[in-house]
């Protein structure tokens, strides 16, 4: 069995309520808003979460390499952890689940969705509320995956960013909330270099 270590970064400008279920070696970028009862577990590395993503109620988010996965032997060879990077704006909608290794910026995934660690999300794309994507599968920039049979096209426009609702749950959350504080300013770091 692994024994997580718990490291938090949360960089200045963004917003983590105490009671989001934080487990791992987590690096929340600016601007990021993480809800209560949202869950990010990093098992098999890292992550790290791109500059202005939402995590709403609900919301797990999980780096886990399955044993079946084919980097799962490459990373224990290693005996380093490969960091998930998770690209900017994106917004992980109530009570979905997201395993994906990789994903891309501007992605929607919304509620009750689930994403499976053989899954490649492109960018831009949306998975529709209950949609279920499992199998090893790479989704194209701006796919929408949509209906209970998970039937997919490309979207016409390119994904607007949330800087709406954004603002106005930085506005929110700090009247209803307790908020961790940010523990980490990579201005700081770089003069101590």
């Amino acid at each position: 069995m692994n024994i997580v270590r718990n490291d938090f970064k949360i960089m200045p400008r963004s917003m983590v309520c105490e009671d989001s279920n934080l487990r791992g070696d987590i690096t929340i970028s600016a601007g990021c808003v993480i809800h209560p009862c949202s869950t990010i577990i990093a098992e098999s590395g890292p992550i790290v979460l791109g500059e202005n993503c939402i995590v709403e109620e609900y919301a797990t988010l999980r780096y886990r390499i399955p044993e079946n996965h084919p980097d799962h032997g490459a990373l224990k060879a290693e005996g380093t952890a490969k960091p998930l990077i998770i690209g900017p704006d994106n917004v992980f909608e109530v009570g979905c689940t997201v395993e994906a290794l990789s994903i891309g910026e501007r992605n929607v995934f919304e509620c009750k969705s689930y994403v499976s660690a053989d899954v490649t999300i492109g960018s831009g794309c949306v998975i529709g509320a209950g949609c279920r994507l499992v199998g090893q599968q790479t989704l194209p920039d701006k796919t929408i995956v949509y209906e209970a049979q998970c039937m997919q096209r490309e979207a016409m426009d390119k994904q607007k960013t949330q800087m709406i609702q954004l603002d106005y749950l930085r506005k929110i959350l700090p009247n209803y909330h307790h908020l961790r504080k940010a523990n980490y300013d990579p201005k700081k770091a770089r003069e101590q270099v």
